[in-house]
């Protein structure tokens, strides 16, 4: 571990190395020149579960090292109930410990925050920093880049079962889609995915550990808990972080920039902590208001997620492949020449479809697992099965986070809000439907055994909607609490900029206006590229020509 003493100044200090801060060190130490400091709560990513795709499922389920395991307010939409908020902690955040989908969202996204007034963030704008990351395996064209760190990866061997999905969508009258991230999102087809040769490829092993031995200009602060930032005349200074439970203070300075990429929930935490928030609630929890901005914690948006789950008559799903002492030897295998169930994330086909057809672009998201998951991987599974999960992509609901202390190390209050708006229960009610209407179909007739969840007898809307408040959760891709806006009331401004402070930004997917309709890893990696480029000064990259046919694509669906 770096060695830092108290008081010690860089240029750029960095709080969190997740998905966005793993990117952010690593262009901003390009240039010699810079001294960069990057601060994580947790450890280096290292291990078997962090390597291995499918390790995930023994990490998601509960809070441990790689894992803040964070809990939410209880939902009055759910019954009242708590939702587990699972969340990477250590090198490569939640990249280091997600389903590995690579997923940017629809063209429409993009565009949207730009009639919001955000110059420079529309569909044309974004694409050559998503390109820059990219390193796909089979796709070389407009859509996609060919030299980044990211390796992006499409299956080239997959199970039967995922086969029978992606036909039972289209014997549904849904189209193949063989590129959900190229001219055409709608439809069924297999996903791309953040894995290498087997490997995960997570934000850490992409950007930071390629380029630590190499740069004597950035160093890397491991289980270091940043407290609050340090302000001195309406300036960020750097920051205030403890090395473990009861360790004395200690601070580092940035002469250029603090930049927070401490996620959704850690971000606008570390706001308020440093009195930038609302005054009404930073006086409630005892903390001192430096400036006062009304949305810190705010406009929280989230992919909420149900699992619907089969028996599989056949024995080729996870159960089998890890019953009794096979769990053992997929680890071993792996171990061996990364063979095996290991190297799947069991997540490889899905599909984006409209609940209604009258709308411009699909609002739901399908996530097939090749075992009956959900409950977020608490319950092991019982028999083979198989689990279509089903989320609403741009819900309307609107949550919250707020401090539960003046204690930097105290968990956030997380309040998503799940399910406010009609529309969003409406939408999740379709869904349930479409799904039922897919699975079937014929060519999932040699797998399909018993409907397990919600069960053949939930069939009106108010059973459904039943079902829905009691086992919906989420699938892990909250954004929005930092707001990017061109008003004065957003939290940063088109360039990151929190506002009333000056040398402090925010770039991860806490500063989203509105979720993307997607998996939101890639974009969080495309808003540390593009916030790079902010920060050193540089022109920015030329919009793509393609994205011409991302504009005729929002018409076209």
């Amino acid at each position: 571990m770096a060695i830092v003493p108290d008081g010690a100044e860089f240029d750029f200090v960095i709080v969190g190395a997740g998905s966005a801060g793993c990117v952010l060190a690593n262009r901003l130490s390009a240039n010699p020149g810079v001294k960069v400091a990057l601060l994580e709560a947790g450890s280096p990513d290292k291990g078997l579960l962090l390597r291995m795709p499918a390790g995930s499922g023994s990490i998601l389920p509960e809070k441990n090292a790689q894992n803040w395991g964070f809990e939410s307010a209880p939902q009055p939409n759910l019954g009242g109930r708590s939702t587990y908020q699972p969340r990477g902690r250590g090198w490569g955040g939640s990249s280091s410990i997600n389903g590995m989908i690579y997923i940017r969202g629809h063209a429409r996204d993009y565009d949207h925050w730009r009639q919001l007034g955000l110059t420079g963030w529309g569909y044309r704008d974004v694409l050559p920093y998503f390109r820059r990351s990219e390193n796909n395996d089979r796709f070389k064209d407009a859509y996609h880049g060919s030299e980044g760190p990211l390796a992006v990866t499409t299956p080239r061997e997959t199970g039967d079962l995922y086969k029978a999905f992606v036909q039972a969508g289209v014997a549904a009258g849904y189209p193949e889609t063989d590129d959900f991230n190229g001219p055409r999102q709608e439809g069924v087809g297999f996903y791309q995915m953040t894995i290498d040769d087997g490997v995960r490829c997570s934000a850490s092993a992409a950007f930071l550990r390629p380029i630590l031995a190499e740069r004597g200009n950035l160093v890397v602060l491991s289980n270091a808990r940043t407290h609050r930032v340090l302000l001195s005349g309406g300036r960020a200074t750097g920051v205030e972080y403890s090395l473990g439970p009861g360790a004395a203070p200690k601070s580092l300075l940035a002469a250029r920039e603090v930049i927070l990429s401490a996620g959704t929930f850690q971000s606008p935490q570390l706001l308020m902590l440093s009195g930038i928030g609302p005054a009404g609630h930073l006086g409630k929890v005892g903390v001192p208001v430096a400036i006062e901005s009304s949305e810190v914690g705010h406009n929280l948006q989230d992919h909420f997620d149900l699992g619907l789950v089969w028996d599989c008559t056949q024995p080729i799903t996870v159960y089998s492949q890890t019953k009794g002492i096979r769990r053992a030897l997929v680890g071993l295998r792996y171990m061996v020449d990364r063979g095996g169930s290991g190297r799947s994330n069991h997540i490889e086909a899905g599909g984006f479809l409209r609940t209604r057809k009258e709308l411009d672009a699909p609002d739901v998201q399908l996530h097939f697992f090749d075992a009956n998951f959900f409950d977020h991987a608490r319950s092991r599974p019982q028999r083979d099965g198989f689990a279509v999960h089903v989320c609403q992509l741009r819900p309307e609901s609107r949550g919250e986070v707020r401090l539960s202390s003046a204690d930097p190390l105290a968990d956030p209050v997380i309040d998503p809000n799940y399910l406010a708006a009609e529309t969003d229960r409406r939408t999740m009610r379709e869904s349930v439907r479409i799904v039922r209407k897919i699975v079937n179909q014929s060519p999932l007739d040699p797998f399909r055994g018993a409907e397990h969840r919600p069960g053949q007898n939930i069939e009106t809307d108010a059973e459904i909607d039943e079902w829905v408040r009691a086992t919906g959760e989420t699938i892990y891709h909250p954004v929005g609490t930092c707001r990017m806006g061109a008003d004065s009331r957003s939290v940063v401004d088109g360039e990151l900029r929190v506002r009333g402070v000056a040398g402090l930004r925010v770039a991860d997917a806490s500063v989203m206006p509105s979720l993307v309709g997607g998996n939101t890893n890639a974009p969080a990696i495309m808003i540390a590229e593009k916030a790079a480029d902010m920060i050193l000064g540089h022109t920015p990259m030329a919009p793509e020509d393609v994205a011409v046919a991302g504009d005729a694509l929002v018409q076209a669906m």
